[in-house]
Formats: C-alpha cells, sequence, structure tokens
C-alpha cells in the first residue's frame, strides 16, 4: 500500500515562470504547484516545456523571470538583494537546495569505469560525506528494490538498457531525495525493454511517500501513477486534473486532439 502523504504547503512551487531563449518563449508565466508526497505527470507535445521545468529544478537552467520554490525556499532567487529583496541565486545556494531532487535522465549516464555499486555510491560517498559501509549497505537494498541484486560487480557496458536505466533509478534514489524527477525515461530504451522499467516506477510510486514529478509520453503508466496529470502546450498548463478525468473525459480541444493522436 502506498504511505498516506506527509501535511503542509506545495513541496514545488512555479510563480509566474518565463524561459526563454532569444526571442523563443518556452515556458510563458507558469504557475503550477506539486504537493508533498503526490505523483503529477506532465503530458503534452514535444517542444512544449515539460522537459525545461525538470531542468529548472534541477539548475541545469535558470529562470528568464519569475520565481521556483523547493519546500518553501526559493530555488531560483536567494535573500540579499537591494532594499531586502530576493536576487538570482549563487551556484552554492541552489547546489544545497537540490540536494532534495534526484533526477533520472533519458540517458543512463553511468560511469562506465565504474561497477554497478560504485555507480550507486560514489555520490552518497562524496556529496553527503556517507561511511561507505553504510551506503554500500543502502545500494544493496536499491539493487534488490530494482530487481539487480546479482549484478553488483557488472560494469555498464555489461548490462542491457533496461538494466543500466534501473541502475540509473537506484543511484537516483541513493542521494534519498524527496523529489524525484523522470524525464523520459524509457525513450532510449529497446520496446521489450520499457516494461521491466516502467514496473520498477510503479512499485516505487506505490510503496514510498516520495514526490514523483514526471514527463513521459507512456501514457498508461501515466494513468496507473498520477495523482495529477498536466496537459501542457506552448509553455503553459491548458488543462489539470486527476488521470481518468484527463484520459477518460479532457475538457480543452486540444487535450483531446493530443490524446487521440498518443493513444
Amino acid at each position: 500500500m502506498r504511505k498516506t502523504a506527509a501535511p503542509g504547503g506545495p513541496l514545488i512551487e512555479f510563480d509566474r515562470v518565463v524561459k526563454r531563449y532569444g526571442d523563443h518563449v518556452v515556458l510563458d508565466h507558469l504557475d503550477f504547484a506539486v504537493e508533498r508526497g503526490r505523483h503529477v505527470t506532465l503530458i503534452g507535445p514535444s517542444g512544449s516545456g515539460k522537459t525545461t521545468i525538470l531542468r529548472l529544478l534541477m539548475t541545469l537552467e535558470q529562470v528568464s523571470s519569475g520565481t521556483i520554490t523547493v519546500d518553501g525556499t526559493p530555488l531560483s532567487h536567494m535573500p540579499g538583494g537591494p532594499d531586502g529583496r530576493l536576487r538570482p541565486a549563487s551556484e552554492k545556494y541552489q547546489r544545497e537546495i537540490r540536494r532534495k531532487i534526484g533526477m533520472v535522465f533519458q540517458q543512463f549516464n553511468l560511469f562506465p569505469n565504474m561497477n554497478v555499486l560504485r555507480n550507486i555510491t560514489e555520490a552518497p560517498v562524496t556529496v553527503l560525506g556517507i561511511e561507505r559501509d553504510r551506503a554500500e549497505e543502502r545500494a544493496r537494498e536499491l539493487l534488490e528494490l530494482v530487481g539487480l541484486s546479482d549484478k553488483v560487480d557488472a560494469r555498464p557496458t555489461q548490462l542491457s538498457g533496461g538494466q543500466q536505466q534501473r541502475v540509473a533509478i537506484a543511484r537516483a534514489l541513493a542521494m534519498s531525495p524527496e523529489i524525484l524527477l523522470l524525464d523520459e525515461v524509457t525513450s532510449a530504451l529497446d520496446p521489450e525493454l520499457v516494461a521491466g522499467v516502467l514496473d520498477v516506477l510503479r512499485d516505487i510510486a506505490r510503496s514510498t511517500d516520495i514526490t514523483l514529478l514526471c514527463v513521459t509520453h507512456e501514457m498508461n503508466f501515466a494513468r496507473d501513477i498520477s495523482d495529477t496529470v498536466l496537459m501542457f502546450d506552448a509553455g503553459r498548463v491548458i488543462e489539470a486534473g486527476p488521470p481518468e478525468r484527463i484520459f477518460g473525459d479532457p475538457e480543452q480541444a486540444r487535450t483531446r486532439e493530443f490524446l487521440g493522436a498518443v493513444l
């Protein structure tokens, strides 16, 4: 059974966030929030701004205007501006807040010169200062969770794409994030490997309190794991609601058009 989400305000909040590249506006005064412990999936056509949201949360990109808040603390801005106002956040400041966030990318990004165990333990040991024995114990638990307890000593090149992605999921969880971002995690996999990775993520969604923010074109997966589905188009949320309504009886013509093309 899925655990009960902890009470409190939004864990993630976007307030009139704009992201532009030159004259091209990717996110257009975006407002949305994710409550603690909830599972939110972003759907919509390619280029609608979904992955940009995840990249902003990971501070791989910076906002053009507006603010992003994580657990009540501004991520995009920090105190110390003139007249007590916020100013753009420094890299050090963002790095501290980003410890709450883990991300699984489309590409696996494993270290080819390290075995599976070392891939998972390297960041907890070097970034969080966890003792190696403890980090390895946790890594073995996570490898069992993702069905790879027999691959501790394997190198990434000895694993299939689906196995590498499951290692990447374990690596993200090893940092004990409050938030897990999933960016099209099956898009680089052969079709026969997709189901295994999605099953692992379903187990995580059902058995933990972790807050999930997911970008995917796997609509059945989105229907299964989501508390809320957000439909994006042209950098804005045009429709939001529970999956049974979004997939069963969407209100917006653009949502119906998109789902008609992908389902």
